[in-house]
């Protein structure tokens, strides 16, 4: 039997087979795994996470093996998380994200694994985050975590990653929708992939637009409407229309005032990018790339990672305090009395759920776990 001393002492050697191992341990919550994570705690945080969301179809898949490829030709380690819809029934997975990722797979620089969500709405099984947790104590470089890709509940990533890219397409509508799945609360970076088709270059404005309301540069990336110069509109430049005369009498009777340069963003303040891709011709990989290195960098410069870091560790303490006692409570040690008890009286009708319940937290409250 592989102990967990056993598979720590393989991690910090860098074994394959034993992050394998510490994977499945974890995935399956098997006994050990919690004291495991602890012993890797000390060894996280060097590793770049990157979640990556979307609604399916958005091409993800692909655009993460370009991104997995473009870090390796920088000479980085890559893990990639890859979530996929599990069945109600079996809790089974297709898993099919390893099947679009088969070049990426070959590479022993990159580690690819596919796990099931399991149900979890936002697209996330529970165990992901500490998944990253291993790869990350493993030594990866990079890790790219992909969600499920199920529309406007895949809000969960954003809480177990440095950074969050958003993947979107023509066909996932305007960018008022966007901003109603809340997805624009979450997004470091966007990115339209998909962009050789019709519609890419109106979304990608009308994300910008979108975006601009949050800076106050709502018009920033939008070009002059049919070729007009505004400069020259707002009288800073005389036309050319060969009656200079006229106009300067104009002007210095009827004075238009200077056009107000948009305003610069804080230094303080991200504005997320809104990036052009098609990923199986490759094109705006490297763009994109840059761009999710220079939100890390922005995370470093302004202290907002060790933030954010600090409040993913919070989160993740009530996660686990959440899991052990649900884990106590539905355990033959636990309060087995009480709830078999509340369950008959909320089948027999003598009361509501809420009052079933209650009574059952007031026991355990009590000491009484019969």
């Amino acid at each position: 039997m592989v102990t967990t001393e056993v598979i720590l002492e393989g991690l910090a050697a860098r074994e394959p087979a034993a992050l394998a191992r510490a994977i499945s341990l974890v995935e399956n919550g098997s006994p050990g795994f919690e004291q495991m994570l602890a012993g890797l705690h000390p060894r996280l945080g060097k590793a770049r996470r990157i979640g990556v969301t979307g609604p399916p179809g958005a091409g993800k898949s692909t655009l993460i093996e370009r991104l997995a490829a473009l870090y390796r030709r920088g000479g980085l380690t890559v893990g990639v998380v890859a979530v996929d819809p599990s069945s109600p029934f079996t809790g089974g997975a297709l898993l099919g994200d390893r099947i679009r990722m088969e070049q990426a797979a070959l590479d022993p620089g990159v580690f690819i694994r596919s796990m099931a969500s399991r149900g979890s709405l936002g697209g996330m099984a529970t165990t992901t985050g500490e998944v990253a947790d291993v790869m990350d104590a493993f030594g990866f470089d990079r890790i790219l975590i992909e969600t499920v890709g199920v529309g406007q509940s895949e809000l969960e990533v954003a809480s177990i990653s440095d950074t969050t890219l958003v993947v979107l397409v023509p066909e996932s509508g305007d960018g008022i929708q966007v901003m109603k799945a809340g997805l624009m609360e979450i997004a470091d970076v966007y990115a339209v992939n998909k962009a050789d088709r019709p519609g890419a270059d109106r979304l990608r404005q009308e994300l910008e637009v979108a975006l601009g309301f949050k800076t106050g540069q709502t018009f920033r990336h939008v070009p002059a409407h049919h070729g007009v110069d505004l400069d020259r509109v707002a009288g800073t430049e005389a036309p050319s229309h060969g009656r200079t005369g006229e106009w300067a009498v104009h002007a210095s009777a009827y004075p238009v005032p200077p056009r107000p340069s948009a305003p610069v963003p804080p230094a303080d303040v991200w504005e997320p990018p809104v990036i052009a891709t098609v990923a199986p011709k490759d094109e705006g990989v490297g763009e994109l790339g840059a761009a999710l290195e220079r939100h890390f960098d922005f995370l470093v410069r302004s202290g907002a990672l060790e933030a954010r870091r600090a409040r993913q560790r919070e989160q993740r303490t009530r996660d686990v305090v959440e899991r052990a006692l649900r884990r106590w409570v539905f355990s033959p040690s636990g309060p087995r009395g009480a709830l078999e008890a509340a369950f008959a009286d909320v089948a027999s009708g003598k009361r509501s759920p809420y009052e079933a319940a209650s009574g059952v937290v007031e026991r355990i409250r009590g000491g009484d776990g019969a």
